[in-house]
């Protein structure tokens, strides 16, 4: 036939239309939408090829169409001798590295009765023209997965409820070999749907080079066709598996076909079957679904006539990247400011973690899982802490603090004690009061840091009088030691000789201090 060839289905309809209802061509043409020659042409072919129609209700697309391909290609010895081979040669295709040009050259070898190359591609193009929307696309072996939710749900009790929940169904597919998975899951959100992805990787015993999700927000944050953002628990999950996330892009089905034909069958072979079944927890709807799911990949597919799994052991399963030793530690992500304190607060936890003091103001990154918390400046780790869950509590590393912030983590009571004590008696007796006469010694601590911090600008001696001093009038603080401590520096100064002087007030009974006449 000279003209363009129609639908498949079209084909059906005139054949049932003339066979099983005995209409005219006029009445099939205007039920069919085609002209009346159309119709007459192909009911023509039909009584001359001589097969009963009943077989027709049990052939193939691929085998129907073959009825109808004319006198010109039925009595081509070439074309007939090639047309077995059709289903290898797109399974061969399907193999990296495999070209038309290859299959062509093989196919020539010692057949003098043989196609041009450009003849053979068009006989082969023409064959694969006919097939699903699947075969159309050519998926390298192991180079995608296409992942997606279904839009139902799927009902199950959990323990005493009385009213069933519904389960997400995730499916995911591999581009080459068409072998399927699919799981119940509680919801969408990123921790589940990551599990499933990682669910479907190990199912098929590798990992693909990219995996191709729609844009959910589990796995894309913001869609965008030039650069879609990634949910980034999502992207650390893909680099942990060696892959590559390459969002579907909206408004775009050619690029998630593949998904939404495993979704369509999933609802044939999966829902269908186990619609009038109850389900009494997660688990227990996940074997049933597995089970469905094992046998649509041991189902053997009308064209090639080999199962999705064995095509998946023949051409995909070894060009499968390795799966790593253990499953992904599941990680999630907060981004803050520094505080002036050179603290984050993990939201999760309410409990603040330092980083170097020279961060702070600066934007952080922290990813943490149930027990590492690392902070990320500039995607750079700057430090890890173990995860602590204490609310308001303070994890701080030393090495984090200013040099004057170290001095005062550092106090504690010993620490005064025996500074106090390098410098002489009198001074450790008066800290000790000091941090003894307070409800908590640290109250004290500031007054202990003046009082001890006054030996850098005068002799330990000067500051154990001043400290006797003090003691000796009861006046014991930093301020009166201090002032003390002036007046004996000052005295010594004027180079006075009785040192017995700096212990008392002066007052008119002590020799030296009035003017008599």
């Amino acid at each position: 036939m000279a003209r363009k060839r129609i639908q498949v289905k079209k084909i059906r309809e005139i054949l049932k239309h003339s066979y099983e209802e005995n209409l005219s061509i006029r009445q099939i043409a205007k039920i069919c939408g085609v002209s009346k020659s159309v119709v007459s042409d192909y009911l023509s072919i039909f009584r001359r090829v001589g097969v009963d129609y009943k077989k027709t209700t049990e052939m193939s697309d691929t085998e129907l169409i073959e009825l109808f391909k004319g006198k010109k290609e039925e009595n081509n010895i070439r074309y007939q001798e090639m047309l077995p081979k059709m289903p290898y040669y797109v399974k061969e295709l399907k193999r990296t590295g495999v070209t038309r040009q290859l299959l062509w050259e093989e196919y020539s070898k010692n057949n003098d009765n043989k196609f041009s190359y450009s003849q053979f591609c068009y006989h082969l193009q023409s064959w694969q023209d006919f097939q699903s929307v699947s075969m159309k696309q050519h998926h390298t072996p192991g180079d995608k997965m296409f992942v997606d939710y279904t839009g139902d749900t799927f009902p199950y009790f959990d323990g005493k409820d009385k009213e069933p929940k519904r389960a997400e169904v995730f499916v995911a597919i591999l581009g080459s070999s068409g072998l399927t998975y699919a799981e119940a899951s509680v919801s969408q959100k990123k921790e589940n749907f990551i599990r499933s992805v990682e669910h479907s990787f190990q199912y098929f015993g590798g990992v693909t080079k990219a995996v191709v999700p729609d844009n959910l927000k589990s796995a894309v944050i913001k869609a965008s066709k030039y650069e879609p953002e990634i949910n980034p628990m999502f992207d650390d999950f893909a680099d942990y598996y060696r892959t590559t996330i390459i969002p579907a892009r909206a408004y775009r089905p050619k690029d998630k076909a593949l998904a939404e034909n495993a979704v369509r069958l999933m609802y044939q072979r999966v829902f269908a079957p186990l619609r009038n079944q109850v389900f009494y927890s997660l688990d227990e709807l996940n074997e049933s679904i597995l089970a469905k799911v094992e046998e649509h990949n041991n189902k053997k597919l009308q064209v090639l006539q080999v199962s999705r799994r064995e095509l998946f052991n023949e051409i995909e399963k070894s060009e499968l990247k390795t799966l790593p030793s253990s499953p992904y530690p599941m990680k999630f992500f907060e981004n803050h400011k520094v505080a002036p304190d050179y603290h984050v607060l993990l939201s999760a936890d309410k409990h603040y973690y330092s980083v170097p003091w020279q961060l702070k103001g600066k934007q952080i990154r922290i990813i943490y899982d149930e027990r590492i918390v690392a902070i990320y400046h500039d995607n750079v780790r700057v430090v890890q802490h173990l995860r602590d869950k204490k609310r308001s509590g303070y994890t701080t590393i030393t090495e984090h603090m200013p040099a004057h912030h170290k001095f005062y983590a550092s106090w504690s009571v010993e620490k005064f004690e025996n500074w106090a004590a390098s410098i002489g008696e009198e001074t450790l007796k008066v800290i000790r009061h000091l941090l003894e006469s307070r409800h908590h010694p640290e109250q004290a601590f500031k007054s202990c840091v003046g009082i001890l911090s006054l030996a850098s600008k005068c002799e330990d001696h000067d500051l154990n009088m001043a400290c006797r001093k003090a003691w000796n009038f009861n006046r014991i603080s930093y301020r009166e030691v201090k002032a003390y401590l002036e007046d004996i520096i000052r005295l010594k100064k004027l180079n006075l000789d009785e040192k017995q002087i700096f212990m008392f007030e002066r007052h008119s009974n002590l020799r030296n201090t009035v003017n008599y006449q």
